[in-house]
């Protein structure tokens, strides 16, 4: 990487090239006549492409490689897209635009930038034509070593659903989660190009990217590998809701995760790759605190789970046990199990109580969006937050601790209290894309 780029100012992004042999993907990117970013994705055992679904494996692999270029672009945002293949289809332009936009809306909030109006796929291609592949009745569930992969797992195993547990990167957190489900397991391998890196160094804007995105991508990818007929995110209802609205754009931390994504994605994988190719989260009916309900009954799963974010970042620290006790994603999860747990169990999941320490006051403030916007995590709604902690409060065991003693006498006065009730929360929307095929699996998780 020439060490005189500066990628802010570069003009020009470029997806140079995609192929796969034996295995490896590679996705190769460059800013103006800079020199390629290659990026690869392994896929272990990998058997040959069959012939009937080498077009459907070609679509999945130009989209995987559009799709992982969100990762490169945000280094500089340059106002020009260049695809060495040409000019998109309206529909894979459009699922591009929609993803680069608000996949990266909370990066541009963070960066004072604004992407509207800048982002635009060249279109003009044809649209293909494609119908069913008879792809085998089997299900790749992505892990992500929290409770909601789980409960998606349990429930199809409830049913007697041939499944897969799959995750990329190379977590052990992640892999024991995966190893104690008794699924058959898939792992693969996302290695970034080192280029990205330097980029860095030189100055890229950087931030968040909307990571679930391209895990689907991969796993469009490694569904007409391997032959899988759905792929089974367990993303719940409120990965729907904007974190929060500036400038007259809404900025949601789960806009890849969210119902508009999954219908943009699903519907381009039946028109394009493969007709019979389902994509869907099978939480989705579910809010939060319906699930932490469900994973509430998973006991086995207990000492492995954690759904702590520091667990997880590329660089940095990472907590010496399970959770770290102290970001959004422990604190949301340990209120909402809160009211579905025995308060003994819940403080031997988290090893202390973290509502019983007022340093921890300002984190939870943000849950309940009390004097601060929803946290840029993979959190619940304010107000099912509210409806967990009220819950609390009427609890003798819970009603001492620091923060609840807090919230009785600071922040319930100031709300109404026949907006907070705990069950409505727990009862299914109607609103889903999870396959007839699946269906069944949904009573397993609102039972």
């Amino acid at each position: 990487m020439s060490n005189t780029m500066q990628p802010r100012l570069t003009r020009v992004f470029r997806f140079v090239r995609s192929n796969y042999a034996d295995g490896v993907a590679e996705l190769a990117y460059a800013f103006d006549d800079g020199e390629e970013l290659v990026e690869r994705i392994r896929f272990p055992q990998a058997p040959a492409v069959p012939a009937e679904r080498r077009a459907a494996f070609a679509a999945a692999l130009k989209l995987l490689h559009l799709v992982a270029g969100v990762s490169y672009y945000k280094a500089g945002v340059p106002p020009r897209l260049e695809l060495a293949e040409g000019p998109l289809d309206d529909a894979t332009a459009e699922l591009l635009d929609q993803l680069y936009l608000h996949g990266l809306a909370e990066f541009a909030y963070r960066n004072g930038l604004d992407l509207r109006g800048r982002i635009s796929f060249p279109r003009g291609g044809v649209t293909p034509a494609v119908g069913a592949l008879d792809l085998p009745k089997r299900t790749l569930v992505p892990i992500g070593g929290g409770k909601d992969s789980l409960v998606a797992v349990e429930a199809i195993k409830a049913i007697g659903g041939e499944a897969t547990a799959v995750w990329v990167g190379s977590s052990a957190l992640i892999a024991a989660c995966a190893e104690r489900t008794g699924l058959p397991t898939l792992n693969i391998q996302r290695e970034l190009a080192p280029g990205l890196f330097e980029l860095n160094r030189l100055g890229a804007w950087n931030g968040h990217i909307p990571v679930t995105a391209v895990n689907s991508a991969i796993l469009a990818v490694a569904a007409i590998l391997y032959g899988y007929d759905s792929i089974a995110f367990a993303n719940e209802r409120s990965a729907s809701v904007a974190t929060l609205e500036y400038d007259g754009q809404q900025v949601n931390h789960q806009w890849s995760k969210s119902l508009a994504f999954e219908r943009l994605l699903g519907d381009w994988l039946h028109s394009h790759v493969a007709a019979d190719l389902d994509y869907c989260s099978l939480l989705r009916p579910y809010s939060e605190l319906a699930i932490t309900r469900a994973f509430a009954k998973l006991t086995p799963y207990f000492d492995v789970f954690s759904s702590c974010n520091r667990n997880f970042k590329l660089l940095g620290p990472k907590p010496v046990d399970r959770w770290c006790g102290q970001c959004p994603k422990c604190h949301f999860v340990f209120l909402a199990l809160a009211p579905f747990l025995p308060k003994p169990r819940l403080l031997a999941i988290f090893g202390r109580n973290l509502l019983d320490d007022e340093n921890q006051a300002a984190g939870f403030d943000a849950l309940l969006e009390y004097q601060d916007h929803k946290p840029f995590e993979c959190v619940g709604e304010g107000a099912e937050a509210r409806a967990a902690m009220v819950a609390l409060s009427q609890r003798p065991e819970w009603q001492e601790d620091a923060l609840v003693t807090r919230f009785r006498s600071e922040i319930l006065p100031q709300l109404d209290v026949a907006q907070l009730a705990l069950e409505p929360w727990l009862q299914p929307s109607a609103e889903h894309r999870v396959p007839l095929r699946l269906q069944p699996a949904l009573a397993a998780i609102g039972g």
